[in-house]
C-alpha cells in the first residue's frame, strides 16, 4: 500500500494526486461502489478507520475521514492518502484547521466519487439532525451510533424527532440477529402476546429500541429492565400459551424457549463494529422498519 502526505493542500490537489497514484498503481476507481465519509475526532480515527477499511473489503469504497482540529489556528488542510492492493479502494484522511472546520462540505464535495452513493458515518459525536448537517446533506444514507452518546436513549429520541429518510443508527444494526431469531420463533403459533420485557446492561440504547419494535409489531406493552450484561441479555414475552424467551448469558450463545417445545441453543454472538457497518452499507434505501421503531420509541417518552 502506498501512503502519500499532503500538507497545507486543497481538495483539487488531493484529487489530482489520487488520479496520479491510481495510474501508478494500475488501480482504477471504477471498481469502487460508494463514498464513505467518516466524521470523527482524532481519538476515534484509528478504530473508525479500521472498521471502515474492513467493511470496504465487502464494499470497495473511497473512504474520506474528516477530522476537525484546532479552530483557533490558521486555515489549513492536511491530507493523508492511502491506496494499494492491500487496501479495498482508496482512503483519504483529512485534517481541517481554522475556519475550514465549519465548511467541511466544501472540502469533501470535490472528492466524492461521481455517480455513486454517498454514506456519512459519525462514529461518536453526531449532529442532532444528521440530514441538516453540511456533510449529511451530501449523503443518501446517514449512520450514527447512540451507544457512544452520554445518554443513548435520549439521543435516539432526539434523532426520531428530526428523522429523515436515509437515517439509521448502529444501535439498530446490533439488533438484527435478535430480530431475526425472534421473528423465526413465531413461525409456529404461540398465541397472542400479552406483554414482555427486554433485559440489557444499564443505558444500552438497543434495549428500548428492541422493546419499541416488539411493541409496535405485536401491539403489546414492553418494558426494559437492567441486567449485568454484556449488552442485551434476554427477551421474555408472555403469551397465551406460556412464556417465549431468548436468554443470552455469555455474549455468544442464547437459549430459545417456546411453550410446548424443548429448549434450543442458538448462536447469538455480539458483533464487531466492522460487521455492523458492512451490514448498513448493503442497503442504501430507506429503512422503514427502523423508522417505525424509533418513532414508536419517541412517542412513548
Amino acid at each position: 500500500m502506498t501512503t502519500f502526505m499532503l500538507a497545507d493542500t486543497t481538495a483539487g490537489k488531493i484529487s489530482a494526486q489520487l488520479t496520479q497514484l491510481r495510474h501508478q498503481m494500475g488501480a482504477p476507481a471504477i471498481g469502487m461502489v460508494l463514498t464513505l465519509v467518516v466524521v470523527c475526532e482524532e481519538r476515534d480515527q484509528y478504530d473508525s478507520l479500521r472498521a471502515a477499511t474492513e467493511a470496504a473489503r465487502e464494499h470497495p469504497s473511497r473512504i474520506l475521514v474528516v477530522i476537525n482540529r484546532e479552530t483557533d489556528e490558521a486555515n489549513r488542510l492536511d491530507a493523508e492518502l492511502r491506496i494499494g492492493e492491500s487496501a479495498p479502494g482508496e482512503t483519504v484522511v483529512l485534517r481541517l484547521y481554522g475556519e475550514l472546520t465549519e465548511h467541511a462540505d466544501s472540502v469533501v464535495s470535490p472528492l466524492l466519487l461521481p455517480d455513486t452513493p454517498v454514506v456519512a458515518w459519525w462514529p461518536s459525536r453526531a449532529p442532532a439532525v444528521p440530514s441538516a448537517d453540511s456533510i449529511g446533506v451530501l449523503a443518501q444514507r446517514r449512520l450514527t451510533d447512540a451507544k457512544n452518546s452520554d445518554d443513548g436513549v435520549a439521543t435516539l429520541v432526539t434523532r426520531a424527532k428530526g428523522y429523515a429518510p436515509g437515517d439509521t443508527d448502529l444501535s439498530w444494526a446490533r439488533l438484527t440477529p435478535w430480530r431475526s431469531l425472534l421473528a423465526a420463533a413465531f413461525d409456529q403459533p404461540v398465541g397472542k402476546v400479552r406483554g414482555g420485557v427486554v433485559e440489557a446492561s444499564p443505558g444500552n440504547p438497543s434495549a428500548p429500541l428492541l422493546a419499541a419494535w416488539l411493541s409496535e409489531r405485536l401491539g403489546a406493552e414492553m418494558e426494559v429492565a437492567d441486567s449485568a450484561g454484556p449488552g442485551l441479555t434476554a427477551v421474555r414475552l408472555g403469551t397465551e400459551e406460556g412464556e417465549l424467551s431468548v436468554v443470552r448469558s455469555d455474549a455468544r450463545l442464547a437459549t430459545l424457549s417456546r411453550p410446548g417445545q424443548p429448549d434450543r441453543n442458538v448462536a447469538l454472538a455480539r458483533r464487531h463494529l466492522s460487521e455492523l457497518l458492512a451490514e448498513e452499507l448493503r442497503r442504501l434505501d430507506t429503512d422503514e422498519i427502523y423508522e417505525a421503531a424509533v418513532k414508536h420509541l419517541a412517542s412513548a417518552r
